[in-house]
């Protein structure tokens, strides 16, 4: 073409998690069974929606008003109640003015990035959620920039690195945090939070917290939201109901933004993403109604609990079997539905392999595995051993090596399965060579 139409971040958007699908179709087509453990899909993964989350929404889908556009930011009753929300906390208060509903976080994700000036960077975890760490790369046209996690410290953030980090980069305009924490399945604690939002108000920055899993917490955790500690400070905080009802097919997230009366030039920025939505006339209706007659339900804050004991069960499972294999390490989650393993420094190369006794398999794997960093080459040899589809962690703007898993399988036979399977699948792989 005479002119180039690519633009300048299109190389960087990339998202391992559902890539990888297209390698395990391939293995599902030479026969070999797959067990999807890449992508938090609680529906997909068996766990059913209560009869009477779908009553309420069955009920609404019967009324006409349901099927129709709905104002641009969304349904004022619904804003009016999450407003509500935030304001019977300790700390910010919001308006419904102040919340912007999207076809999903993915959609919110895209406008956050996309609006922002192109010099503006936003200091982002890693690992990275791939959503997050392409936006904002795609964005800027160069790769992310991250602060590290420590899994020797429980996956928390090495504050040292991320306040250097700020300090000495002066494009750096934003700060993301995901809390809990997608995909290691930390928790912060209400006092590192603060110290990040100290951070963020000494090097006068903006703080995007992502918050969609923030009613998923166990192991002894608790959830402090971003509006309780954000003080003065310019903030996001995304929110949504794929992981709680769960309906991730809903695709229905919101925006809830923070001290916009304390900055004009973050008020301007909002006001630009609500423009480019108006664009699009409005996010889906039928979600957007069911929100204050499911979170609202009395029944709601012991499904949320039964939820957090169910997890915690399996996170506690999955812990006690993967910790016990040498070579690893395995930090039990507290939040969320993943769970991140890194292999010791050293102990992976490229000479290790598993047995693949689908011979189609195996030619088709190796052909792939001799270019590929070395965790995600123990990925597609267990892909293609046993058919477990997880995520390598290079996957998420990473230099740690290891995988992420979920927590979600619902047979309790095939989950335990899962873990003794990949736990001999390291153990062997790793005295391969």
């Amino acid at each position: 073409m005479r002119r180039d139409i690519v633009h300048e971040g299109s190389g960087q958007l990339k998202y391992e998690i559902r890539e990888i699908v297209a390698i395990a179709k391939q293995l599902e087509q030479l026969g070999v069974p797959i067990t999807w453990e890449n992508i938090g899909d609680p529906v997909i993964k068996g766990e059913p929606v209560p009869a009477w989350i779908k009553e309420i929404i069955g009920e609404l889908a019967a009324q006409d008003t349901t099927y129709g556009y709905v104002p641009t930011q969304g349904v004022v009753e619904t804003r009016e109640f999450l407003a509500q929300k935030v304001n019977e906390r300790d700390g910010c208060k919001i308006t419904p003015d102040d919340i912007l509903f999207f076809n999903g976080l993915g959609d919110a994700v895209a406008r956050i990035f996309g609006y922002l000036r192109r010099e503006a960077r936003v200091l982002g975890p890693s690992p990275a959620y791939s959503t997050h760490s392409s936006a904002e790369a795609a964005h800027s046209g160069y790769e992310h920039l991250t602060y590290e996690l420590d899994p020797s410290n429980g996956w928390m953030p090495d504050l040292q690195d991320l306040e250097n980090k700020v300090k000495y980069n002066d494009s750096i305009a934003g700060l993301l945090l995901i809390n809990p924490d997608n995909p290691t399945g930390s928790v912060y604690s209400r006092e590192l939070l603060e110290q990040m939002i100290d951070i963020a108000r000494r090097h006068d920055i903006f703080v995007i917290c992502d918050e969609i899993y923030s009613h998923i917490v166990y192991n002894g955790a608790k959830t402090t939201h971003l509006s309780e500690v954000i003080g003065d400070v310019p903030g996001i905080a995304l929110r949504g109901i794929s992981k709680e009802y769960p309906w991730p097919g809903g695709r229905c997230g919101w925006l809830e933004a923070y001290n916009q009366d304390k900055s004009p030039m973050f008020a301007q920025y909002i006001n630009t993403i609500i423009h480019a939505k108006m664009l699009e006339v409005c996010s889906t209706s039928l979600p957007q109604y069911s929100i204050p007659r499911v979170i609202g339900d009395p029944r709601y804050p012991d499904h949320l609990e039964r939820r957090a004991k169910m997890f915690e069960h399996r996170a506690i499972q999955a812990h006690e079997i993967l910790s016990k294999v040498p070579g690893i390490n395995v930090v039990k989650p507290q939040g969320a539905f993943y769970m991140s393993v890194t292999f010791d420094e050293g102990v992976l190369n490229d000479n290790q392999h598993l047995s693949v006794e689908n011979t189609a398999a195996r030619e088709y794997i190796e052909s792939l595995v001799p270019s590929l960093e070395v965790d995600k080459r123990f990925v597609y040899y267990l892909l293609a051993a046993h058919g477990i589809c997880v995520v390598p962690l290079t996957g998420f703007c990473c230099k740690r090596k290891g995988f992420r898993v979920t927590l979600l399988e619902c047979d309790d036979e095939k989950r335990k399965w899962t873990w003794q399977t990949i736990a001999e699948s390291i153990h062997t792989y790793l005295n391969s060579a």
